[in-house]
């Protein structure tokens, strides 16, 4: 049994040191083959594509937690980006703006959730722990990804009935929850290092934004199949399609 333990830890070890060895377009390759058969996977295994939402939160709440565990723990917000935290928060208030027209629902209670948790850890770094803070590692400016998420809802919003700004709004809240994690990953390229709550929460918001975007890229599919209309409810959840 041990040798049989030892065989397959070496196998996986020899599949990371050879995967790491390729290029980056190669292991680029590797990632989107990766998705594409996880989504298969979601899609032929996940009947109510609702679940995929509340894990989605659910992931992002765990790292959170690890998040304010460090925070109020360790009494250090070294490796932290602040321009993250403060972008993740815009996209809370936004979305949360756009519930006052859309409707309250569950996606509405777990955003304000994030956004009263995301303000917390803004203003624990900002107020108590700023000195723990590598502002010259945190450099990325936040207009380089408002301004083209504020040019892409423009162009591609929700084909629906609510109002132009509404729909503007929540076109640009969700382009900007897909790269609010772009200044934490340059942040902890410069320092050279992987503190481990970080790095968890690095984890948790990638498989956070990779549960949402399924979640949605598995709804539009369903609507095409089944010709549903603009507006759909399933088990209370209200969600809006996209037309491209």
């Amino acid at each position: 049994m041990m040798g049989m333990k030892k065989r397959g830890g070496s196998s996986v070890n020899k599949l990371v040191a050879w995967v790491r060895m390729q290029p980056l377009k190669m292991k680029m390759l590797f990632v989107i083959i990766l998705m594409i058969s996880s989504l298969a996977f979601l899609r032929g295994f996940v009947k109510n594509y609702n679940k995929l939402f509340v894990v989605s939160e659910s992931v992002h709440a765990i790292g959170i937690f690890a998040l304010v565990y460090k925070l109020n723990t360790l009494k250090t917000c070294s490796g932290l980006s602040l321009q993250t935290q403060e972008l993740t928060a815009i996209v809370m208030v936004v979305r949360t703006l756009c519930s006052f027209e859309i409707g309250h629902n569950i996606h509405t209670f777990l955003d304000m959730a994030a956004l009263v948790s995301t303000a917390w850890v803004i203003y624990m770094m900002r107020c108590k722990l700023y000195v723990s803070y590598n502002e010259h590692l945190d450099k990325t400016p936040k207009s380089y990804l408002l301004v083209p998420c504020a040019i892409m809802a423009i162009l591609v919003h929700p084909n629906s009935s609510f109002p132009l700004y509404t729909k503007l709004m929540w076109a640009f809240s969700v382009y900007l929850e897909a790269i609010v994690v772009i200044p934490q990953l340059r942040m902890m390229q410069r320092t050279q290092m992987i503190e481990p709550f970080t790095a968890l929460y690095v984890f948790a918001l990638g498989m956070s934004r990779f549960f949402g975007a399924a979640y949605w890229i598995l709804r539009h599919r369903n609507w095409q199949s089944l010709g549903e209309s603009t507006t759909g409810m399933t088990h209370g959840f209200k969600v809006y399609r996209v037309e491209v």
